[in-house]
């Protein structure tokens, strides 16, 4: 059908927090951007076109924005798509998720991302291309055949394959065999892959992610008395040489979801900075007296920050320490019936065959950007070891390279996948969809 090198098949990678999308057989993804988009109504826009027209944005120009029909009964909205977009603030500019709980939602709104993948970052056009796409391990049938109807009727790709993530974490790191521990923006996920496919049985998942912990750690400056200015809401002013002095500016027209999104964007850049998973499991009483670390925000003002250094990270280990933060109340009711990672782990391996548990035990991979936090396979490895049979050997392993784990132990999977030659004819090809139709997406890619 086609020959490994000739192919160029692009690979896309759509989570709950980024987009990954490139070509196959490269080493890291051409293109890594926000998966929520900036959404304006067209009924605010005609009101507000005189003074957009006065702010002269310049990325008007250059085709970031879709108008779109949207069906919900508002008629059209304008969406604004990458993170380029997403920084610049306009007036009533929502920010929409096209995925909730790992379930795609939202279809305008992936259409959307994916054409700007194809159009303004990888500059490709989508009918000469076969395309890679890596899905949830718990996917539903129906998501399955609306995304094969949307490649092959709207961008008219030659052929399409859709291949379970944490099948593709395990190619990344050359095994068929193992247990893959995906904690990304919007949930964690345990999966064991076996010989190349994941055992659904043993699946277990929870809500809890990056997200969760950002918000806590939101949360939990505010109820110190700590502001986190977004970065439309000042300007500077240098006074004299190296003295600055911040002048708030007001939009009132800002709305509430951007507002949040942007002070997550920082937040988010906290915890990445000064978190790390603590050693043992967090005491309100030992971690009362460490040692602060400062950070500076972008209005220049310097916080300090103690012990949610390791309260934030540990809730990953102990979700019912979210029900002592401040202000998340409405995430700690469902936090008795959440588990641990190190519980998650277990539960699933147990769910496994008796033959291979030992094998997953000693190739449990971490992958998402939520496990590269410091020490957490450290961390995880250890409460392993203390809760597991004994002859099992424990082995956690995460890639050493920070940047492969954060975006792309999937993207890269996928990449080494798509670029095999005795890969090529896996391929769901356009002739076989319009024989077939979409239901038959399920022999093609199991």
């Amino acid at each position: 059908m086609y020959g490994g090198d000739e192919v160029s098949a692009i690979v896309i990678d759509l989570g709950s927090h980024t987009c990954k999308a490139g070509y196959a057989g490269e080493d890291a993804p051409k293109a890594v951007f926000p998966s929520v988009v900036g959404a304006i109504d067209q009924m605010d826009v005609d009101d507000n076109a005189s003074t957009e027209n006065n702010s002269g944005s310049a990325l008007d120009s250059k085709n970031n924005i879709r108008i779109i029909d949207s069906d919900k009964g508002k008629g059209k909205r304008k969406l604004y798509v990458g993170s380029q977009a997403l920084g610049f603030r306009r007036d009533h500019m929502e920010v929409l998720s096209p995925i909730k709980d790992g379930i795609v939602v939202d279809w305008d709104i992936v259409d959307s991302i994916w054409d700007h993948a194809f159009r303004e970052c990888l500059l490709v056009d989508p009918k000469e291309h076969p395309m890679l796409l890596a899905e949830p391990s718990f996917n539903a049938q129906q998501q399955r055949e609306r995304t094969a109807e949307l490649m092959f009727e709207k961008y008219k790709v030659p052929a399409l394959f859709l291949a379970k993530n944490a099948v593709l974490t395990s190619f990344a790191s050359g095994r068929a065999t193992s247990l893959v521990v995906d904690s990304g923006g919007g949930s964690t996920v345990v999966a064991p892959v076996h010989d190349g496919y994941v055992l659904q049985k043993a699946v277990a998942s929870s809500p809890i992610g990056g997200e969760v912990l950002t918000d806590c750690m939101m949360k939990s400056l505010e109820s110190k008395g700590i502001t986190i200015k977004p970065r439309y809401s000042f300007k500077r002013k240098e006074i004299r040489s190296g003295e600055f002095q911040t002048v708030d500016i007001d939009f009132p027209s800002t709305t509430e979801s951007y507002k949040l999104y942007s002070k997550r964007v920082i937040a988010s850049d906290i915890k990445e900075c000064v978190c790390r998973a603590p050693d043992t499991p967090y005491d309100e009483k030992a971690y009362s007296n460490i040692p602060m670390t400062p950070y500076e925000l972008p209005d220049g003002q310097t916080i300090e920050i103690g012990a949610d250094r390791f309260k934030t990270p540990d809730i990953l280990f102990n979700p019912s320490l979210v029900q002592t933060i401040p202000g998340m109340e409405n995430f700690a009711e469902i936090t008795p019936s959440l588990r641990g990672l190190p519980q998650m782990v277990l539960d699933s391996i147990n769910k496994c065959d008796v033959d291979i548990r030992r094998e997953l035990f000693s190739s449990i991979l971490l992958a998402g950007g939520t496990a590269s936090m410091q020490q957490l396979k450290e961390r995880l490895e250890k409460d392993l070891l203390e809760e597991s049979p004994q002859a099992a050997r424990v082995k956690v392993l995460a890639s050493g390279n920070a940047t492969e784990r954060r975006f792309s132990s999937v993207w890269i999977g996928g990449s080494i996948l798509a670029s095999l030659g005795s890969f090529q004819q896996m391929w769901f090809s356009k002739s076989e969809y319009e024989e077939h139709g979409a239901s038959y997406i399920q022999r093609k890619c199991p």
